[in-house]
């Protein structure tokens, strides 16, 4: 390869992760936009996943034939318990502290997984928690605290406020625990096997949910509903999935890593353009240290 074909495929590279972050980004902001019009957390999050799973479904079938890696009984059990964890609970718990948060205040908050992944490793393998982590922790708490006080400011209801932050950081365990687990099992099926049959998994569970919880005449919304839960599902789902992959073939982790802390400063600008949330000082430094505390997380080479 051309030192200069590989520089363009390093930009193109870029350019993916710079739009996945924004794909991922511009969800809470869609979830916001669809809240007036009555739909609940539940439905909400039925119509994303229910407008995604074709998509991952055709995925799922198209890479399981191009590499026919056998399926073991821990297989099944495994991805039944990541598309649980890593996108139906995080999911529901997340579009739930939507109700009660900005969009702004969401991010920062959901953007703590990396450092919960490093604590929960630790705890888990039983090794002693390093200086480093110690600092990441302390950083995204101060963080997420900090942005806490600008939406305490802005909208007052500090139960309201804390029951949301507490949701979704409720998400953010819960993603941090499907990071967790999906490590050996990408590796021997492949990560576009996984994360589709995963995905599927937890659009099963959210249209059981709402089967279960509503009636079909929850479904009798406006037309804008719909329009919003097909570009979450699109633009916010299924492109940013296959966008970080492709990014990460040609980057690496550990740089489409450094590029989606750009998350919280895009929902935050995101949301004082479409939402006319307003923008403070203490939201644009908890996103910082939230930030820095990823960072953190993300040199420590061990």
């Amino acid at each position: 390869m051309s030192a200069s074909s590989e520089s363009d495929g390093r930009g193109v590279g870029v350019l993916l992760a710079v739009m996945s972050a924004v794909g991922f980004s511009f969800k809470a902001v869609l979830v916001k936009l669809a809240y007036p019009y009555g739909v609940d957390a539940v439905t909400l999050l039925a119509l994303r996943m229910g407008f995604a799973l074709p998509f991952f479904l055709v995925l799922g079938f198209t890479d399981s034939r191009r590499r026919p890696a056998p399926w073991t009984g821990r297989d099944v059990g495994q991805l039944l318990a990541l598309g649980f964890f890593g996108y139906y609970l995080a999911s529901i718990l997340d579009f739930a502290g939507l109700q009660h948060i900005s969009a702004s205040l969401e991010r920062i908050v959901l953007f703590s997984y990396p450092a919960l992944v490093v604590l929960l490793s630790t705890i888990v393998l039983r090794k002693p928690i390093r200086a480093r982590i110690i600092m990441a922790l302390l950083l995204c708490t101060s963080g997420i605290l900090l942005a806490m006080s600008h939406d305490l400011r802005t909208f007052g209801e500090a139960n309201e406020v804390t029951r949301g932050v507490l949701l979704v950081l409720g998400a953010s365990l819960s993603y941090a625990i499907y990071l967790m687990g999906n490590g050996e099992i990408v590796v021997r099926l492949g990560s576009a096997r996984v994360t589709s049959t995963a995905t599927s998994v937890a659009a099963v569970c959210c249209l059981t949910q709402f089967a279960v919880t509503h009636p079909l005449s929850a479904l009798a919304l406006p037309w804008q509903v719909y329009a919003l839960s097909l570009a979450m599902a699109l633009f916010c789902t299924v492109l940013p999935a296959w966008w970080v992959s492709e990014a990460i073939r040609r980057l690496g982790a550990s740089h489409v890593s450094m590029i989606g802390t750009l998350g919280p400063v895009i929902t935050i600008a995101l949301g004082w353009a479409i939402l006319h949330d307003p923008i403070g000082v203490t939201q644009i430094g908890g996103a910082a240290l939230v930030v820095a505390g990823v960072v953190t997380v993300a040199r420590d080479r061990r």
